[in-house]
């Protein structure tokens, strides 16, 4: 990367939460003009994950570019559900645009949103619910409509592994603080599989019946205005 040996790494609190701090991560190259930014949204499923998991080498792509690099934490299900997590994310978005320019040179009129796999999905979702809209939004394999099938009816290839009981799931989960601090891959992925084999993601993750997830599934919030 061109001038990699300048590029800065940040760490700000964008919110407190009863049970602690939610923080993101600013990468950038110290500029004396305001830079685009890419507010990064990490994947997991809404139930693991950390900011820390964006990969070097995006970094490295996007801040060559010219882009400033937000890598926000939200807080996670099934501790949290899915109305305030969406939350978390556009009070993420609200903070890049409103502190972000004294902060880091942000420029709060070209902020792209960005994720894979479940921040994929926050990302799609962000093109409904934030205000304003982003400039731009980059969706990594994320998904679409989370009351379909494929998330609501028990899925064949994760009942090939053991079945997880429902306690089993609940203590790799429950009483946690800080819940959106834990690291990918650890033990709370047997709550996914407890919800993936039993067709359980999108009531667990929401609390709603997922014939009443309308407001939460991107493909049926696309307008004139998305």
């Amino acid at each position: 990367m061109k001038d990699y040996e300048k590029l800065v790494k940040e760490t700000y609190v964008y919110k407190a939460v009863p049970r602690g701090n939610l923080r993101a991560d600013v990468y950038r190259v110290r500029e004396g003009t305001p830079q685009p930014v890419v507010m990064w949204i990490h994947g997991g499923a809404l139930i693991f994950g950390h900011r820390e998991g964006i990969a070097p080498h995006e970094v490295a792509l996007f801040v060559s570019a010219g882009y400033t690099v937000v890598s926000i934490d939200y807080r996670l299900a099934p501790e949290t559900k899915l109305r305030d997590i969406i939350e978390d994310v556009q009070d993420a978005y609200r903070w890049v645009r409103t502190s972000g320019p004294e902060l880091f040179g942000a420029d709060a009129d070209r902020v792209a949103v960005m994720g894979g796999s479940a921040g994929g999905y926050l990302t799609l979702l962000a093109g409904a619910c934030f205000e304003p809209r982003p400039s731009a939004l980059v969706s990594v394999a994320g998904y679409c409509d989370i009351a379909g099938p494929w998330y609501s009816s028990p899925d064949a290839f994760y009942r090939q592994q053991p079945i997880v009981p429902k306690q089993k799931a609940y203590e790799a989960v429950g009483g946690r603080e800080a819940a959106w601090n834990e690291t990918p891959g650890s033990e709370r992925w047997v709550f996914y599989l407890y919800c993936r084999q039993h067709g359980l993601w999108p009531t667990e993750i929401a609390g709603l019946d997922p014939r009443a997830q309308g407001p939460w599934c991107p493909v049926r919030n696309v307008d004139g205005d998305y």
